[in-house]
């Protein structure tokens, strides 16, 4: 499973941009975004922070990479994503959590279960 940091540098790279001709083109810090691409530094979780890195990236708002790069933003920063804060998610997740924690899934019963999650 990607970070943000791992997941943002592909994209960089997919446009076919360095990290300082990224960071030229947009006025950027290098340092910083070379932090976030090495999960140095927590990614931004403001949305119009990810909004501008986004486009930056050739993200199309809306879409399901839209959607990842959120909820990477999101995980990367030890936050739950936004969308999923509401009270019967935020009490079952604990169960699940723990039971993952304790090993009872293994890694088939765990990928059938993300696969299940993902056909809903």
């Amino acid at each position: 499973m990607e970070n943000f940091g791992e997941f943002f540098k592909e994209k960089r790279i997919a446009i076919g941009l360095t990290l300082r001709q990224f960071c030229e083109l947009h006025d950027l810090d290098p340092g910083n975004i070379s932090k976030i691409e090495r999960s140095k530094m927590a990614p931004p979780t403001n949305e119009e922070k990810l909004r501008k890195y986004a486009e930056y990236l050739k993200i199309e708002i809306g879409s399901e990479e839209w959607q990842h790069f959120q909820d990477l933003a999101a995980i990367s920063a030890g936050k739950i994503p936004a969308d999923l804060k509401d009270h019967d998610t935020l009490v079952r997740l604990p169960v699940l959590f723990r039971k993952m924690r304790d090993g009872k899934f293994s890694e088939d019963e765990l990928n059938e279960i993300i696969r299940k999650i993902k056909e809903s």
